[in-house]
């Protein structure tokens, strides 16, 4: 009767084991982020990661190879998200693109972990020996042609002036993102990331369009 009654232990599916395994791999990033952001690349350690993850180093390298592939994990999930903001369709105009990037800054301050990182390792990468340094040289030279080319687009629709210098808007657009981004991490609660950039874009595109109108109102912040 007792063996009838006994039972084993369910064996773990592949679904199951590929779920676990998937959970670990996202704990593992997400603690590499706070750790990048903290002592940037090459004074953290593979060791103290693991460790906070409640796992040993080689459980660690079996997902990920060596720090620099962690790193690379990290830049290309923190990246993805900014794709599918900003590069999931085609714009009707250059007034609805730049109110993406507003929406996209605003998801940045929620997300202050990320963005310390990124400002620490685009720090570090400017030297060329660095692990992420073609990652951001590459990264910028994508942005920008993506932004000149929305704004090419819109002077040929005659939504913009006609000589309008689109790589040095688009320079000096991302140059502004990036700045406020910094003075935001240094003063979060002085700097509204979002409405400030807003009011940067607004103040560009009356500037440059034909009809001399900008943005719409930015909603207002969280």
């Amino acid at each position: 009767m007792a063996q009838d009654k006994e039972r084993t232990a369910p064996k773990a599916t592949g679904r199951g084991t590929y779920a676990v395994g998937d959970a670990r791999r996202a704990k593992i990033l997400d603690t590499a982020v706070e750790h990048f952001a903290q002592w940037g690349f090459h004074a953290s350690s593979l060791a103290r990661i693991a460790n906070d993850c409640g796992i040993t180093q080689g459980g660690l390298l079996h997902h990920f190879r060596s720090k620099e592939d962690l790193l690379l994990s990290v830049l290309a999930q923190s990246e993805q998200h900014d794709v599918e903001r900003l590069f999931s369709g085609p714009e009707e105009s250059v007034a609805a693109y730049y109110a993406t990037v507003v929406a996209l800054a605003a998801d940045n301050a929620r997300r202050p972990g990320l963005v310390r990182m990124y400002n620490t390792l685009v720090g570090e990468s400017g030297h060329a020996g660095h692990p992420a340094h073609e990652y951001f040289t590459q990264r910028y030279a994508r942005v920008l042609a993506h932004n000149v080319r929305l704004l090419e687009a819109g002077v040929a629709r005659g939504e913009l002036r006609p000589g309008t210098d689109c790589e040095a808007v688009a320079r000096e657009t991302l140059a502004v993102m990036d700045g406020l981004q910094i003075q935001w991490m240094l003063a979060p609660e002085a700097v509204d990331m979002p409405a400030r950039l807003h009011g940067y874009l607004d103040r560009q595109l009356r500037g440059i369009s034909v009809s001399g109108t900008g943005l719409p109102a930015a909603a207002p912040s969280a």
